[in-house]
């Protein structure tokens, strides 16, 4: 028996599968090709179908209820409840899947790049591509480091195992089951490969914040001068756009930590979309999808001669690419960075009301953390013809176990402690809503942004928005030099029709209160009384 196959067998994991422990990129690649789990492109990187699992089963993940969780985790529509016995029979059968199994793959990894704040997550595999995606998102251990290797967490995923919801307590075939008392972790039925990081990233959120350490689903970079900015968004709004800066060096672009001494990357590689990709827009992006190494998932290539069509949806929007995050030039060589001079919160409002960019005073930060703002753009659905808000609190609710107070007092705690600026950054609409107006320009965003991480719009003249409160730059030289109408920072003046524009912050604002209402009890009256204004026309 090898020391990993005992090492399993101690965690109570008996197989005879033959186990193949720690393989490297090329053997991962080989082993998915041979057992047909994908293809080549013609650059070189491994193309995958997750099948009829293409995003997140949310509805489907579950944390024991017990007595470690029941006064710590925050039940509710976000997190749900399985009970032991349930865990226990699925858990039970599980082990019984693993024995049919004639091959697993097995990598030992940590969650985490700052040595004090990691945890040591070892994942089980039936696909060689998963084992592969997750060696490649998680941070890989040294040679040394493997040979005393001492798993805290396991995740076992089986995309072939159907639960029972008779049986496991599931609501469907697939599952999502977190023990956090047993620390085990076990997906089955679903062969999306983001189920797993994403349990990481749960596992760090519920530790992190009983020692002071802020966990957070942003990206971040740094400065030639040294100065950390992390970027606060949920999927659609930037993150890994923004962050991928070449003048910047990249720590992270999804999950990290916030400690009294860094920012620290969760991971040791990058999981961003696909569709649509620009060479043009986005080059050290587009670059990761001609490298041996990335995993593509659900993104179409012709059979034939393996190009690649990155604007083809017909197998999913949420197209997505793993990479080792030194794929992308300039990356912190650790993984972690100087604690954060500026926060960045991204949302793509396709209301169309919010400025391209605002200054935040840590009670409006908190305020916009626990709102988690976006909006998704009109469905294709007959008569849907109006964005939909979507408030996700802390930007990432779907993976923050404790109660979003917990992590937006952490961070109040720590802008107000570091001095911090802060910005709300809108990658959405002007000009109108969605359907009327148009994509706020990537070269204004970019322009605006950079010019308040340099600090060049300490010193410029701003405004009080009227329907929220916060500042807004009346003018920014950088926008002039590019040739970019300074009217895009008034939304307002920008829509044909200025009552139009009144009714729809009016709408914006009277959500954004409906949506904080569960908040209030749980905040300063400092942070309440951030809030957007009772709905008035400018």
């Amino acid at each position: 028996m090898t020391p990993l196959a005992q090492s399993l067998n101690s965690q109570g994991i008996d197989t005879p599968a033959t186990i193949h422990p720690n393989l490297t990129t090329p053997a991962l690649v080989e082993a998915a090709l041979c057992a047909g789990e994908g293809a080549l492109s013609k650059h070189g990187a491994l193309v995958v179908k997750t099948g009829a699992k293409t995003g997140r089963s949310a509805n489907d993940k579950f944390i024991v209820r017990d007595e470690v969780t029941e006064d710590t985790v925050w039940w509710g529509r976000v997190n749900k409840a399985i009970s032991p016995d349930h865990f226990a029979a699925l858990k039970a059968d599980f082990m019984a899947a693993l024995r049919e199994k004639d091959a697993l793959y097995v990598a030992d990894l940590f969650g985490g790049s700052q040595p004090e704040h990691r945890v040591n997550v070892r994942v089980i595999n039936e696909l060689a591509w998963h084992n592969l995606f997750i060696r490649t998102m998680l941070v890989r251990p040294s040679v040394e480091e493997l040979g005393h290797f001492a798993p805290e967490y396991t995740i076992i995923d089986l995309p072939s195992f159907k639960a029972d919801p008779d049986r496991h307590g599931t609501h469907s075939e697939t599952v999502i089951a977190v023990n956090l008392a047993e620390k085990l972790i076990l997906i089955g039925g679903t062969r999306y490969a983001g189920e797993m990081k994403k349990s990481v990233f749960g596992i760090l959120n519920y530790l992190l914040p009983e020692k002071g350490v802020m966990p957070m689903h942003c990206s971040a970079n740094i400065s030639a001068d040294g100065k950390t900015a992390v970027f606060f968004g949920l999927s659609g709004t930037g993150k890994t756009t923004l962050s991928a800066d070449a003048s910047r060096t990249l720590i992270g672009d999804d999950e990290h930590g916030w400690s009294d001494s860094a920012v620290f990357n969760f991971e040791g590689g990058c999981y961003a979309k696909m569709i649509r990709l620009s060479e043009e827009a986005e080059p050290e992006i587009y670059a990761t999808t001609r490298r041996f190494g990335t995993v593509l998932e659900n993104v179409v290539m012709d059979d034939k001669t393996r190009e690649l069509d990155l604007d083809d949806n017909s197998l999913a929007e949420n197209t997505r690419g793993a990479y080792p995050i030194d794929f992308i030039p300039n990356t912190s060589e650790h993984n972690l960075g100087p604690v954060p001079s500026d926060v960045v919160m991204l949302t793509a409002d396709a209301f169309g009301v919010l400025p391209p960019i605002a200054r935040l005073t840590p009670d409006q930060a908190m305020y916009h953390f626990l709102s988690g703002y976006t909006a998704k753009v009109a469905g294709t659905e007959i008569g849907v013809t109006e964005p939909e808000a979507t408030f996700s609190t802390c930007f990432g609710a779907p993976f923050m176990p404790r109660h979003p107070s917990v992590y937006g007092n952490l961070l109040k705690e720590r802008i107000a402690s570091g001095g911090v600026s802060c910005w709300l950054i809108n990658t959405g609409w002007t000009g109108g809503k969605y359907g009327t107006g148009h994509r706020m320009p990537i070269q204004a965003t970019r322009a605006l942004l950079n010019a308040a991480l340099d600090g060049d719009l300490d010193d410029v003249e701003y405004r009080k928005d009227l329907n929220f409160g916060f500042d807004v730059p009346v003018s920014v030289p950088v926008l002039a030099a590019q040739g970019i109408d300074q009217s895009i920072l008034d939304p307002r003046s920008t829509w044909d029709d200025g009552a139009d524009y009144d009714a729809a912050a009016q709408k914006l604002v009277r959500l954004f209160i409906e949506n904080f209402a569960e908040f209030e009890p749980h905040v300063d009256e400092s942070v309440r009384r951030a809030a957007p204004a009772a709905p008035i026309a400018a």
